[in-house]
């Protein structure tokens, strides 16, 4: 059996160097395809030595590559957002998906993502009148990723937070999903008052009416603003009727 399993490991062994020198010789074979991307006069290495030598003489041509995409990525990431700023959705959502490529862990980006596949999602009708709301649903979906992908990312990012908050309130109909968010965005910004007024109507969504007109006094002890004070008395009184009828 020991000669068995020692004539087994010097097989392995053999099998191993042979697959290492066969990926060895297949890098070497990309990277002179890649050299002669590059240049189309580049030679075509293939020694040790000719390697070294083209590694040498071609790194620079590397290095300019990648700052070519690496500034690309940054005119996606501009663009994307002059998009945004025109309401011009399916647009930034089109160039988001290219400068994700480029920067898959920028959070703005998945934020952006959110933000842009939300709106798109109010504009996706049943243009066919087939009783369908596929594409709405699909739009909301993404919407849903994106912010939660901007909150793994950056797991204190209170614009991701809200955003999704709003998502769960307004457009999904699932208020107990976004009020730990709303919670966790108050501790980062105590002072938001669209995010206790959001909060406010989560609780109310949830029959949690006690919790309700708590934040709406909250809101009404705090805000300055004579809309925004006459709005969370306004939701207080709708509240209490419905804990009274």
């Amino acid at each position: 059996m020991k000669r068995i399993f020692n004539g087994f490991a010097v097989f392995a062994c053999a099998a191993i160097c042979c697959l290492l020198f066969e990926s060895c010789n297949n890098s070497a074979k990309k990277t002179a395809n890649l050299v002669q991307l590059l240049d189309a006069d580049a030679p075509n290495p293939s020694t040790i030595e000719e390697l070294t030598e083209a590694i040498e003489k071609y790194e620079s041509r590397a290095d300019e590559l990648l700052a070519v995409q690496e500034q690309a990525g940054i005119w996606y990431k501009i663009l994307a957002t002059k998009y945004i700023e025109e309401e011009m959705y399916g647009e930034s959502l089109a160039v988001l998906q290219k400068a994700v490529q480029y920067y898959p862990e920028n959070q703005n980006l998945f934020y952006y993502i959110g933000v842009s596949a939300g709106f798109m999602a109010k504009a996706s009708l049943d243009f066919d009148a087939e009783g369908k709301s596929t594409k709405h649903d699909n739009y909301l979906l993404l919407a849903e990723s994106g912010y939660k992908r901007a909150i793994e990312l950056e797991p204190d990012y209170f614009r991701a937070i809200y955003g999704l908050s709003v998502l769960y309130v307004l457009e999904m109909n699932q208020p107990a999903r976004a009020i730990p968010l709303l919670e966790k965005s108050l501790e980062l910004e105590p002072k938001n008052e669209e995010a206790m007024m959001l909060l406010g109507h989560a609780h109310y969504m949830t029959y949690d009416y006690e919790a309700a007109v708590a934040m709406y006094d909250k809101v009404i002890a705090a805000t300055t603003s004579k809309e925004r004070k006459e709005a969370a008395t306004a939701n207080k009184k709708a509240v209490l009727d419905d804990m009274y009828e």
